[in-house]
Parts: C-alpha cells; sequence; structure tokens
C-alpha cells in the first residue's frame, strides 16, 4: 500500500481519500506561481489541497479552494485543519461554475490544476474519473469562471499537457486573456516537454518564456528544480 500522506517542510497533506495523490503538476503549480501582491485567491479544484497550502506558506493572502469530489474535500479540509494557516484557507465542496454563480468576490489570483483528459479511455474508478477527465470542468467553463472571479489587475495560472495548454492559450484569448509567463516543463534534458505552466492576465505584455528540466539523470534534481521546491521538500 502506498504512504496516505506526503510530509513537507510545514505541513503534511494526506491523500489516501483521494483520486488524484500529491504529484510534481500540483507542487510546480505551487511553487511557481507568482504571489507578489496578491491577497485573495482562488484554487480551483483544489483536490488535496496541496496547491492551497503552498500558496498559504508562501503569502499572506486569504485563498477560497473548491473540490467538486466530496471524499477529496473533506480530506482537503482536514489537511487545511491541521495546517498553520487554517484561518486563511476555506475549503468548499461544489463545482466552481456553482460556486461562481453565487460568489460576490472578485480574487488577485486563480489557481488551477484542472483535469485534462479529453476523448480518452477512462479510469473505472468514478472519483478518479472526475479529477483527471475534463468532463467537469472543461477549458471553457474554467474560462468563463475566471472571466466572472478575477479582478482588473488579477492573474489566472494553469497547468496542462503540452498540447492541451497550447489550446488553452488560443481559448484565453478570445476571452481577453493573454499569456504574461510560461513554464515549460521537461522531465529529463532528453525529454520533450510534457507540461506547460500559463500566467494568464488581461494585458497583453511581453510573454517571459522559460524552460525547467526536473531531473538531470535518474532521481537527481537539476539545481533548477531544486531551487523552486527547496522549501517544500523534506529532502532540500
Amino acid at each position: 500500500m502506498s504512504n496516505p500522506y506526503f510530509r513537507f517542510k510545514q505541513f503534511t497533506v494526506f491523500h489516501d481519500r483521494c483520486a488524484m495523490k500529491v504529484g510534481t503538476d500540483g507542487t510546480l503549480l505551487g511553487a511557481w506561481t507568482d504571489i507578489t501582491g496578491v491577497q485573495s485567491i482562488l484554487d480551483i479544484g483544489t483536490g488535496t489541497g496541496l496547491v492551497a497550502l503552498m500558496l498559504a506558506q508562501r503569502s499572506q493572502a486569504h485563498i477560497d479552494a473548491v473540490e467538486i469530489d466530496a471524499e477529496a474535500c473533506i480530506q482537503a479540509q482536514e489537511n487545511v485543519a491541521r495546517s498553520p494557516w487554517r484561518d486563511r484557507i476555506q475549503v468548499y465542496q461544489g463545482s466552481v461554475q456553482d460556486y461562481a454563480t453565487t460568489c460576490s468576490k472578485r480574487y488577485d489570483l486563480i489557481v488551477s490544476n484542472p483535469p485534462f483528459f479529453d476523448n480518452a479511455s477512462k479510469a473505472s474508478q468514478k472519483a478518479r474519473t472526475v479529477a483527471r477527465h475534463s468532463d467537469s470542468l472543461r477549458q471553457l467553463d474554467l474560462l468563463q469562471v475566471t472571466e466572472k472571479l478575477l479582478c482588473e489587475n488579477g492573474r489566472l495560472v494553469v497547468i496542462y499537457p503540452t498540447d492541451a495548454a497550447q489550446l488553452f492559450q488560443e481559448k484565453a484569448e478570445s476571452f481577453g486573456f493573454f499569456c504574461q509567463r510560461k513554464l515549460s516543463v521537461k522531465p529529463t534534458l532528453a525529454s520533450q516537454t510534457k507540461r506547460i505552466i500559463l500566467e494568464l492576465g488581461k494585458y497583453q505584455l511581453p510573454s517571459q518564456e522559460n524552460i525547467l528540466t526536473i531531473e538531470a539523470s535518474r532521481r537527481v534534481y537539476t539545481p533548477e528544480f531544486i531551487r523552486l521546491i527547496k522549501d517544500f521538500y523534506l529532502k532540500y
């Protein structure tokens, strides 16, 4: 049986009741996202609560996190309750589409590690299917919610596989959101880009684009990756 929790330097994330476990995608998103001047954050599809907890560690912002799966939501709430930032994170159960219809707030930052599989064979476990497949949160839904809830100078940060990220960037421009920062993530030096993190905003600025390689060799992390995650991983 896999470990039911993942321990970070300042908090622990239990994930045994969540369809999607603690992984590199969420860790990258939580570590790379720019929190300069941010006072309010919305985490869409929080899962275990990992990204919300990482952003709470890095900022003084108030964070609202939304999770559609009931069991994952309960576990995220428990993870938050055990953390040093329990007073600054609120976890809500339900779809973000429903949340947006009643929410009167405008957020400085919206983050999401969204489901991304379209037209693929679906996992047999229902919760894992919801977490991995985009039926419950299509790219169009995410952009519509962002259009409603993001403040004028706010930013949206998402992580997607390469093809899905390119498609999302094109769709975002039709909503008036433009790429301001982009991080292309390669597992190894010899690999192709597997993930892209996009930071989008309402103003068209010169885009800052960088490449991050995770491993220099098998289980040997690059200095760039270590710098990014050193405040979180126990090993560094």
